[in-house]
């Protein structure tokens, strides 16, 4: 049976792409069911709507607590029967509400070989420390950030020439290859996944 995914985004979706892409190819078995992004304006929107992905476009701004704005994601998810959820570049922690309604069922792409360089910043960290090698991990989400068991990871380089930006962009290459199959791979193996 086809899973479900939801693809969770706040920005450009470059790796919500690479989902899409690897659905298109048939290289990861899943249905994208939905489309959750925290901010409206975001290029994520548009490529939902170009590959007709029902999307959720909703600001926690518009909910008093972030508790509220839990409850009517996870109220959404239940109603389109999601089966796992992906984090793309969603850049809000989730509660231990959120994660213990869809425990084990959560999957995030993180720039770094965890538990090396955890947190929001982690390209930016990594050049900081001047260390020469860093990658992308794929790991399931627990309540302690970055600290969930690792899928997947896969190592990239740091050049001594790297910028923020020539870095990041490997980095990316890099999480566009592996998160398909991460994704495919858990959801193949993923027996409790209902």
């Amino acid at each position: 049976m086809i899973k479900r995914l939801a693809v969770f985004c706040s920005g450009n979706g470059s790796n919500f792409q690479a989902i899409l892409d690897a659905v298109r190819k048939r290289r990861l078995k899943a249905e994208v069911a939905l489309m959750v992004c925290d901010k409206p304006g975001a290029y994520a929107i548009q490529r939902a709507a170009r590959s007709q992905v029902p999307s959720v476009v909703v600001s926690p701004k518009l909910f008093k607590s972030r508790a509220d704005y839990e409850k009517f994601l996870a109220r959404v998810l239940k109603n389109q029967q999601v089966d796992v959820i992906a984090l793309a570049g969603f850049m809000r922690i989730l509660t231990p509400y959120f994660i213990r309604a869809f425990r084990n069922r959560i999957l995030n792409v993180h720039p770094s070989l965890l538990p090396a360089f955890k947190g929001a910043h982690a390209i930016e960290d990594t050049l900081k420390a001047g260390v020469r090698e860093t990658g992308v991990t794929v790991h399931v989400v627990t309540e302690k950030l970055d600290s969930g068991p690792i899928l997947a990871q896969k190592k990239v380089p740091v050049l001594k020439s790297d910028t923020l930006k020539s870095l990041e962009n490997r980095i990316h290459r890099i999480e566009h290859q592996i998160y398909p199959l991460a994704i495919q791979k858990f959801m193949t193996y993923k027996k409790g996944i209902k």
